[in-house]
């Protein structure tokens, strides 16, 4: 028996399954650490009361993410160079052209490169992670694991150590949230905008045969979400259900787009269009709402105003709130204590356009606002209506509409932005790749 077993390990047979088995690991570990990383970041909980606590992990998470993208491409590139070069199209290169033509114009052109190199090597771990299983029970056994390893995270921290995973009445800023789950995140909007992300995975896994870890997923993203008080979010993730199942019935691009895009243009209208029309400022005063959206009325004057000052080229990649122009804006301004605190518009198109200027938005939303709509248009027609390419639908469609009431538009390694462009990247996958 020791003889045959010797012969074994020493077979050819045995060193193929062996390589088959550390590959498989390491693909899965691979998986798991990616969405980890990204969701629970390298400081997670942190603490609000204390405005003197820096950010220590920046240097860290730069080179964390460049290596899984190295890392990730070793693993996937020889098996799906199709897939990766189905990214050399037209709207990615007049981007990726724009990109550097803005990254000479910023007003602070080193800090807009150092921060866009995060931002691709976040696109890389983006394109390849979803490459990494498989088969689609790969993918579904891996993102359950990731899933609920980082739900277990939030919640022991809400358990264990409220006060740095609940806002509390001594944060430092935004004191009146006092008593709403934040989890791993410094803000419960961002940990809404996750929980109702993931309560669409979870449907996904109990539609894809996890009875019991998708159903589990669901009811925990569902808690955590309602003591998140995370009404915007809510709302958008109820929408977002009845939406869906609007854009699936519609057999044309056209009604697609109609459905998708008519309510997302209203809502931009209502909001940020209320600053530059008095027409819509007097429509949403008449609706029960409150018509300065928590102030953010005032940042978004500001940021038009800007815009107006450089339209073309904007302020750089990132280099426009908390720089000098915005620091020295003019005291007489009521705008001022917004503007000095501000760190982003709470709006994605509003941002993109003060940092990338209106061509810019207009090649970003052809990648992230069109193309997606118009792959997924394209898997149905090629049988791919699966449930996959729904969740990567929901998804998408929920970042689309919280983009306008929140920033997160290429912004490096948020969470929110990240779990949006892997259902956006998994749209275009699907939309030309057969699922195994």
């Amino acid at each position: 028996m020791n003889r045959l077993f010797d012969l074994w390990i020493e077979s050819p047979v045995a060193h193929y399954v062996g390589r088959i088995q550390v590959a498989y690991i390491l693909r899965g570990a691979l998986f798991v650490a990616v969405f980890l990383l990204a969701w629970i970041t390298l400081q997670p909980f942190p603490n609000l009361g204390d405005a003197t606590i820096a950010d220590t992990g920046r240097g860290l998470t730069y080179a964390l993410f460049g290596f899984l993208a190295a890392l990730s491409l070793v693993l996937v590139t020889r098996r799906h160079a199709e897939a990766l070069r189905s990214f050399v199209s037209t709207p990615y290169i007049l981007f990726g052209c724009w990109i550097c033509i803005n990254l000479v114009m910023s007003r602070d052109p080193s800090a807009s490169a150092q921060r866009f190199v995060l931002t691709a090597s976040v696109f890389v771990v983006a394109a390849t992670v979803l490459l990494l299983p498989a088969t689609e029970r790969e993918l579904n056994r891996w993102l359950g694991i990731a899933v609920l390893s980082f739900l277990a995270v939030c919640y022991l921290g809400v358990l264990m150590t409220p006060g740095l995973a609940v806002h509390q009445s001594t944060d430092v800023a935004e004191y009146h949230l006092a008593g709403d789950w934040r989890g791993v995140f410094d803000h419960k909007n961002t940990a809404s905008a996750i929980m109702a992300m993931l309560v669409f995975v979870g449907v996904y896994l109990a539609r894809s045969g996890a009875t019991l870890v998708g159903p589990l997923i669901t009811a925990l993203a569902v808690v955590f979400l309602f003591f998140a008080q995370g009404k915007s979010a809510t709302a958008l993730c109820i929408f977002i259900f009845v939406l869906v199942e609007l854009v699936s019935a519609a057999r044309t691009f056209r009604a697609r787009a109609v459905l998708c895009f008519v309510p997302l243009i209203v809502l931009n209208l209502m909001s940020v269009g209320t600053v530059i029309s008095p027409t819509l400022a007097a429509i949403s005063r008449s609706l029960p709402v409150d018509t300065s959206f928590t102030g953010r009325d005032e940042v978004w004057k500001f940021a038009i105003a800007s815009i107006a000052q450089r339209p073309i080229f904007g302020y750089g990649y990132f280099a426009f709130w908390g720089s000098d122009f915005v620091r020295d804006a003019d005291p007489g301004e009521s705008i001022l204590e917004w503007v000095v605190v501000a760190s982003h518009s709470h709006n994605g198109y509003l941002d993109s356009a003060l940092t990338l200027g209106i061509p810019g938005l207009l090649f970003l939303m052809a990648i992230l606002i069109v193309a997606p709509l118009k792959d997924y248009h394209l898997a149905e027609a090629h049988g791919q209506g699966t449930p996959l390419g729904k969740m990567f639908l929901r998804i998408w469609l929920f970042g689309i509409y919280l983009a306008s009431l929140e920033s997160f538009f290429l912004d490096r390694a948020d969470p929110v932005w990240f779990t949006f462009l892997v259902s956006v990247i998994g749209l275009h996958y699907v939309s030309r790749f057969r699922t195994a």
